[in-house]
C-alpha cells in the first residue's frame, strides 16, 4: 500500500487553529501534520528525509506516519500543551506548540515538567512538493 502523497491541503487554508497543517521542522528533515484529534491537537510525521529503509522507532515500528505529538489542548496563554515522543529513545517529554505568525510553529519540549529545562523548535508551514511513497521527502529539500 502506498502511502498518501500530502501536499498543501484546504484543511491548511481554512484551519480553526493556526498550528495545523503541515510544518518543515527546523533541520529540514522532518515535516508533521498537525490536525485535530477529538477536541485536541495531534501531529504525525508525514515526510522523512532518509536512503535506504524507511526509518524505525525504538520499538521497531515505521517512522512513517507515527503519531508523535500527543495530547495537545489549549492553554490560556495561546499556546497548546501536550507531549512529544522520541522515537529513538522512546521517551515522552512535555511539550507546548504556538503561532506566533501564520507561517511560523514553534514547539518546546522539555523535561520535569519545567520549560526552563528544554529547548525551543521554529518549524514553517510546509508548501513544498508532494510527499512521496513511504513518507520520503522530496529530493529538493
Amino acid at each position: 500500500m502506498h502511502a498518501p502523497a500530502w501536499s498543501e491541503t484546504p484543511m491548511q487554508a481554512s484551519a480553526v487553529n493556526p498550528e495545523e497543517g503541515l510544518w518543515l521542522t527546523e533541520d529540514k528533515d522532518g515535516i508533521f501534520l498537525i490536525q485535530p484529534c477529538g477536541n485536541m491537537l495531534c501531529g504525525q510525521l508525514v515526510g522523512m528525509s532518509y536512503d535506504g529503509a524507511v526509518p524505525v522507532d525504538v520499538w521497531g515500528r515505521s517512522q512513517c506516519r507515527l503519531q508523535m505529538l500527543t495530547d495537545f489542548t489549549p492553554a490560556e496563554d495561546q499556546k497548546w500543551h501536550g507531549h512529544i515522543l522520541d522515537p529513538r529513545s522512546g521517551r515522552v517529554y512535555q511539550a507546548r506548540i504556538w503561532s506566533p505568525e501564520p507561517e511560523v510553529l514553534k514547539l518546546r519540549g522539555f523535561v520535569l515538567g519545567m520549560p526552563l529545562f528544554g529547548e525551543t523548535q521554529t518549524w514553517r508551514r510546509y508548501h513544498g512538493a508532494p510527499i512521496g511513497a513511504n513518507c520520503k521527502m522530496p529530493p529538493s529539500l
